[in-house]
């Protein structure tokens, strides 16, 4: 196992008290647990609080678009498959603005791990709505509620086979550092939902109630049913939802999106020598 140290220690701009913090410190522990040095792991990330976290990590980095990190990080998976792939952004940077890349991914089954920063609201913007914040949010932004019904992720990428389905608490340390290595080593896409609360503009879902509200799953859940993931994820739309903590679902592995181009078994792009005449070929069918 690697020391932590090698990740580097950095000053962050996120409130005190904010669950980031223990996001960061759950997924170098992961990656040490893993053997992963920072060479071999690359962080990506859309824009936002959540999205300052690679910023956070000695890696290599990608801070793309809001909503935007998911190709970024597919089609750098396909030109390095020999790298270890972490999308890590927040709620409204997967599910809102990158909603249709997130049911890309999953369907595509690409070996991304995914940790979604889940405080329910925009922190970075000051504390408007996001796709999963909950109808007692009110604010400035949205003065009589939330009017829109929750969305939930965990049900929308098993809807859409993902192989790997698992929500975290940032204020769970125990257990986050291991969930985050499982998904890690998962060869194909994995999620994992990570409730963490905004201290500054999410004054409704803060720890204390993630705590009355989540626990760990009971110890004969078959994390290989998709009927018994959905009925746990689906506790999350009761109108006092409830969140069960750890790997919901985990499907057998099979093929992989990187298995269908046969140029890739010959290790990353960029190592691979240029066959300029089959390019000559290929451009001259343009014409």
């Amino acid at each position: 196992m690697l020391d932590t140290a090698i990740y580097g220690d950095y000053h962050t701009s996120w409130c005190p008290g904010c669950g980031n913090h223990d996001i960061l410190v759950a997924l170098k522990q992961a990656l040490a647990t893993c053997d992963l040095p920072p060479e071999k792991v690359l962080m990506v990330s859309g824009i936002g609080q959540a999205a300052k976290a690679p910023h956070y990590i000695n890696a290599n980095v990608v801070n793309g678009l809001h909503g935007r990190a998911l190709p970024a990080a597919i089609g750098a998976k396909l030109a390095n498959p020999d790298l270890a792939v972490v999308v890590e952004s927040g709620d409204g940077c997967l599910y809102g603005e990158g909603g249709n890349h997130f049911m890309a991914a999953v369907r595509r089954n690409i070996n991304l791990t995914v940790l979604a920063h889940n405080n329910g609201i925009y922190g970075l913007t000051k504390g408007q709505a996001s796709p999963t914040s909950t109808p007692h949010i009110k604010s400035k932004a949205q003065p009589f509620g939330v009017l829109s019904t929750p969305f939930n992720p965990l049900t929308t990428a098993l809807a859409l086979g993902a192989g790997f389905v698992a929500r975290g608490f940032s204020g769970d340390k125990e257990n986050l550092p291991g969930l985050i290595a499982q998904a890690i080593r998962y060869p194909g896409f994995a999620l994992i939902d990570i409730l963490t609360p905004c201290v500054s503009f999410n004054k409704y879902n803060t720890f204390g109630w993630y705590k009355k509200h989540s626990a760990p799953l009971p110890s004969n859940h078959n994390a290989a049913s998709k009927a018994a993931a959905l009925a746990a994820a689906e506790q999350a739309d009761q109108e006092e939802p409830f969140f069960p903590l750890g790997v919901l679902y985990r499907r057998q592995p099979g093929p992989v999106m990187e298995d269908h181009f046969p140029m890739l078994k010959n290790g990353p792009l960029a190592l691979q020598k240029v066959d300029l005449a089959a390019l000559e070929a290929v451009q001259k069918g343009f014409m």
